[in-house]
């Protein structure tokens, strides 16, 4: 990285810079030191990647989805050992969507579009309706603060999850039925 020493020549106090020649202690010492920053200069130019879900690598995005407390969605068998089956997504394809999405779905959190997506992104499914303000059977007003979620029947496999999303997605005071189309 040849290029580099002019710039790590140029560090130096004016009295030592005037004393670099080609072939000489000082200017084999600037090569060395050049060479030393390579690997640090090659990750600071792709530090970019590391930070984007979809672009970093697979140990890395549980990591990222802690950050934005989707960890526990993800299927982590060496936390897990002692616990019984949990509520995981089916690929970390699936959490790498969920990360990159983080801040669209913070920002619908507690609405139906925010939810829908979140559950969209989640199950890699699309098809899910949120009904709000539903009249129930043998109830004269609309059930405040009820949802009524209707899944596809694919998402079947997946009610565990479906259940956690929900419960992650919506308000705390708001309750919800969940069913399952044919």
């Amino acid at each position: 990285m040849i290029a580099r020493k002019p710039a790590v020549a140029r560090l130096l106090p004016e009295v030592f810079q005037e004393t670099v020649t080609s072939g000489g202690l000082l200017a084999g010492l600037l090569e060395v030191m050049a060479a030393l920053q390579r690997p640090s200069e090659q990750r600071l130019d792709t530090l970019d990647a590391a930070f984007d879900p979809r672009r970093s690598s697979d140990a890395f995005v549980p990591f990222l989805a802690r950050w934005v407390h989707f960890d526990h969605l993800h299927d982590d068998r060496s936390r897990r050992q002692a616990r019984p089956q949990q509520a995981c997504l089916d690929s970390i394809g699936h959490l790498r969507e969920l990360v990159a999405d983080a801040a669209y779905l913070a920002q619908w959190r507690g609405t139906a579009r925010g939810l829908t997506r979140f559950l969209d992104t989640a199950t890699g499914l699309r098809g899910f309706r949120i009904d709000e303000g539903l009249r129930v059977a043998g109830e004269d007003a609309p059930r405040p603060f009820h949802l009524r979620i209707t899944a596809p029947a694919a998402a079947k496999r997946q009610a565990d999850l479906v259940h956690k999303v929900i419960r992650m997605g919506k308000p705390a005071h708001v309750t919800y039925d969940l069913e399952f189309g044919t």
